[in-house]
């Protein structure tokens, strides 16, 4: 499977005339998150010209093709800055922004702020975003969107305020609590918020939004690069679970539950695919409970096109996220949808956006987060009930292909960044096209 898009769309500066107006979408760390790959690569393939601009550089990868090469490259990384490019764009700002440099300005270094040292960073942020609007100048912007809502959301409500162009984010979890920083400010300079659950709409609703403001933008797959394979029944009950090995996964409390798996005699294989800071301490955990010749973590991220092969390999898909200790959570996490896409029933946890895709008892099995007897309750529910297991994986499939099919989920994102004008088409191609 090459994992490619019916059409890649360069992320060059553009080269003809500047006839097409360009979508500028600005994230953390580039397509060091799966699912910014995998949106970007759907604008791409609607004809949508963009350009990617990241903070930093981050150190993984989730993608093995040349699609995903191919934008890593392209992508205009901000920090570490030039220190006379930043401080020649602040002297020059007023010059090339007038009044929105002021106004700008002001809201750095007076407007609500959560904390004294976050203050502090949004001015440092400000300075970057006047370097980088200056670098933007005279191209024929259509908005600029923000996938979180940090720091990355920080330089690009600069950037945006001060060109004078629309401002869009889409927010997630741990820059919504954790790393939350001018958010009431954000919300307000923007004209859409993408939302990723319901629970997020009320959240916005809650902080200020307005309804119009709003629109529903799930973080989907490509459900086409994931179908059921039946598995050869060997008596053993089969779990897989994946993710980054962090808090807020929950697999202390999945590793806590095998335990409990173990001693009601249930015969079962456990594989946790991830790598993470909790790794040591993930493996010291098995080996305490005496669970080593039934669960192993791969210490590996998984990728993104052996994602199936994976999946293929278990009976029950279980991520029990919960809150981590630091304030950080999980939105709606995709790995969840490609494991029912894949046809393996799901168990997760009632937490944020998680019950939009996974209905208790439905499409999928949700315990409370933490509740670690809940949780080798469903497992133990699911390992004795093969027909359950089938019901639950059919139905399971059924709601990700009719909701959360980037096709269909990414549609709203599409309209906000085409704009009023229909601007950031492909009718006039800004960007030259490589084909599939």
């Amino acid at each position: 499977m090459s994992g490619l898009p019916p059409r890649v769309v360069r992320h060059d500066l553009p080269r003809v005339g500047g006839a097409a107006r360009v979508i500028h979408y600005i994230t953390t760390n580039g397509i060091g998150n799966a699912w910014v790959g995998n949106e970007l690569r759907r604008v791409g393939a609607a004809g949508i010209p963009f350009r990617l601009h990241a903070l930093y550089r981050d150190k993984h990868s989730f993608f093995t093709s040349e699609w995903a090469r191919e934008l890593d490259r392209g992508t205009h990384y901000l920090y570490p800055p030039s220190i006379l490019g930043v401080v020649g764009g602040v002297l020059l700002a007023p010059l090339r922004f007038g009044g929105r440099f002021w106004s700008a300005l002001w809201n750095a270094i007076a407007g609500e702020r959560e904390s004294f040292g976050r203050r502090v960073r949004a001015i440092g942020h400000f300075a970057v975003a006047c370097a980088w609007a200056d670098s933007l100048r005279g191209q024929r912007i259509e908005r600029i969107h923000s996938q979180w809502i940090h720091s990355c959301g920080t330089v690009g409500m600069y950037g945006a305020w001060m060109l004078g162009v629309p401002f869009s984010f889409t927010g997630h979890a741990a820059d919504l609590y954790r790393d939350r920083v001018a958010l009431r400010d954000k919300i307000r300079r923007a004209d859409r918020i993408c939302c990723i659950s319901e629970f997020h709409r009320r959240f916005y609703l809650a902080e200020g939004a307005r309804p119009e403001q709003l629109v529903i933008v799930y973080c989907g797959i490509d459900t086409s690069h994931f179908s059921p394979r039946p598995r050869a029944a060997d008596g053993v009950f089969r779990i897989r679970a994946s993710g980054r090995l962090v808090g807020k996964k929950g697999f202390a409390d999945l590793i806590a539950a095998c335990g409990r798996l173990r001693d009601r005699g249930t015969r079962f294989d456990c594989v946790i695919a991830g790598s993470g800071p909790l790794e040591a301490e993930l493996r010291a955990q098995v080996e305490r409970l005496g669970l080593s010749s039934m669960m192993s973590l791969t210490g590996e991220a998984l990728k993104q096109e052996l994602i199936p092969e994976f999946m293929h390999g278990g009976d029950v898909y279980c991520l029990p996220c919960t809150w981590a200790a630091d304030g950080d959570v999980d939105g709606l996490p995709q790995m969840l949808m490609e494991a029912m896409a894949c046809g393996l029933p799901a168990v997760s946890t009632n937490l944020v956006g998680i019950p939009d895709l996974i209905k208790d008892g439905e499409t999928g099995l949700l315990v409370e987060p933490g509740d670690v007897e809940a949780l080798a309750g469903a497992l133990a529910r699911l390992a004795e009930d093969p027909a359950l297991r089938r019901r639950l994986a059919v139905a399971g499939r059924a709601r990700v292909i009719e909701v959360f099919d980037l096709d269909r989920c990414l549609e709203p994102l599409f309209e906000i960044f085409r704009g009023p004008r229909g601007g950031a088409r492909a009718a006039a191609p800004a960007f030259a096209a490589s084909p599939a």
